[in-house]
This record gives C-alpha cells, structure tokens and sequence, in this order.
C-alpha cells in the first residue's frame, strides 16, 4: 500500500465563539471546545484513510487559556502515524481576538481513530503517513510512545474490568 503525506490529511477549521455555547461566566464551553476537536481529527484522518473513520480515544485534553464569545476559534489537524487500520491525529487549538489581534494556543490534543470498511464496519487497513518535514518525523516518533502508552492504559482498564468480573 502507497503512503500518503502528512500535508494530504491537514485540516483547519475556524468558527467565532457563540453565546449559545457560553458558560454563565462567558467563556466557551469546554465541551464545545472537545466537539470541534474530534470535528478536525475526524477530517484529517478521513482525508488521509479516504474512507469512514470513528474515534476510539482521546488522549488528556488541558485548557491553557480560556475562550471568550466573539472571539476566532481555529483548529489545525493532521495524522501523525498510522499503525495499521489505527492512527494518531494531533490537533492544536488556536484562539484569537480579532479586535486587538492576540494571538494564544489554547490546547494541543491527540486522538486515535480507527478506519473502518464501509461494508462489513470491521476495521481495514490504512495507507502509511509518510512524514516529510523535521517537526513531522518528530510527531511520527513521538506518536509511537503515545502508543505504547494508550495500550498500556487500556491493558490495565480491562484488567480491572476482569477483576470487578
């Protein structure tokens, strides 16, 4: 199977933070700020699996900064690995006030989504990511010991699991 470059699964999304996602302090909502985030990680790993993706975790999400109404909220997205049907997607969250032109990075969050056949639903293998820049190679190493990480964390899950039996 031929891979496919980083730069073919790269997403951005932008929208305005709206009263109706506000909290009572109006700032924007942390769970709208984790719904766009699975909106741009399920982009980018559509566009490179070019078939239908669902997640299947979400790694930590930490909110540096709040987000105030009215203020621009954009998302950048790209696969960083692919394992075989599984791939890690990394997304960064931008806020900007468009008034006085700061500029901060609210969050960074990683997610693994898993392609799946669109017949039969099972998963399906997946073309690699091919990482062409330094800082691609260097969120393609560091994908693996996210891995490595997230499975031992799901070992330990269904060990309890098997416990509570």
């Amino acid at each position: 199977m031929e891979g496919r470059p980083v730069r073919d699964s790269l997403s951005e999304i932008a929208e305005f933070a709206l009263p109706i996602y506000a909290n009572p302090l109006g700032y924007l909502l942390g769970g709208r700020i984790m719904h766009l985030v699975d909106l741009a990680a399920a982009t980018a790993a559509m566009r490179h699996a070019r078939r239908s993706v669902v997640t299947a975790a979400v790694d930590s999400m930490t909110f540096l900064h709040p987000i105030r109404i009215g203020q621009l909220v954009t998302l950048k997205s790209s696969v960083n690995r692919v394992f075989r049907s599984s791939m890690e997607v990394g997304v960064k969250v931008i806020v900007e006030d468009l008034r006085t032109g700061e500029i901060q990075h609210t969050n960074s969050s990683y997610l693994t989504f898993v392609a799946l056949d669109d017949e039969t639903g099972k998963p399906v293998g997946i073309p690699p990511v091919i990482p062409e820049t330094e800082d691609e190679r260097r969120r393609y190493e560091q994908a693996l010991e996210r891995r490595a990480q997230r499975l031992e964390l799901k070992r330990k899950a269904q060990d309890q699991e098997r416990l509570r039996g």
